[in-house]
């Protein structure tokens, strides 16, 4: 379906989500919720400790949905895994930087599908 108000080269084919493979599918799904965690942790602003955006509650739900999405589609990821796993220790060493307790290391987001932080 296109919209007649957009020229058709504007328009982009629509792809049915059987067609897409399922490592796009997780990696898409990682990098939206790698996007969230930073926002969340304020790291888009200048100075993250006064982003207006700020909440580390919401964050460390969304790190910890991301950690154990990564850590059960390892096996799938291939190349991408790597990557993966290394925005999700990123994103949990931002979040113990960004928190005025830190949790024990192993008590952090994410932290029982990924061991300890420190």
């Amino acid at each position: 379906m296109t919209d007649p108000a957009l020229p058709p080269e504007d328009v982009l084919p629509v792809r049915d989500l059987a067609d897409i493979p399922a490592v796009e599918v997780i990696s898409r799904a990682a990098v939206l919720l790698m996007s969230s965690a930073a926002e969340k942790l304020g790291l888009a602003a200048a100075d993250p400790d006064t982003a207006p955006r700020r909440d580390l509650d919401e964050a460390r739900r969304v790190i910890t949905a991301l950690a154990g999405l990564v850590t059960a589609s390892a096996e799938y990821l291939g190349p991408h895994a790597g990557p993966l796993r290394d925005g999700v220790r990123s994103l949990q060493h931002a979040f113990r930087e960004a928190s005025a307790y830190p949790d024990e290391p192993g008590k952090g987001p994410g932290e029982k599908f990924t061991g300890p932080v420190r």
